[in-house]
């Protein structure tokens, strides 16, 4: 189960960051970014 929820907020960051690609805000950033690190370090742990 916590591979999966890690890979699901690494896929959330992902997106947040394609989105940025069109709006670039600095709030979206810093979600984005801790979206991604947190996915990542849950998925592989």
């Amino acid at each position: 189960m916590g591979r999966l929820l890690g890979l699901m907020l690494f896929c959330i960051g992902i997106g947040m960051i394609i989105g940025m690609l069109i709006d670039g805000n600095v709030i979206i950033v810093i979600t984005a970014g801790s979206c991604l690190m947190c996915g990542y370090h849950i998925f592989c742990k």
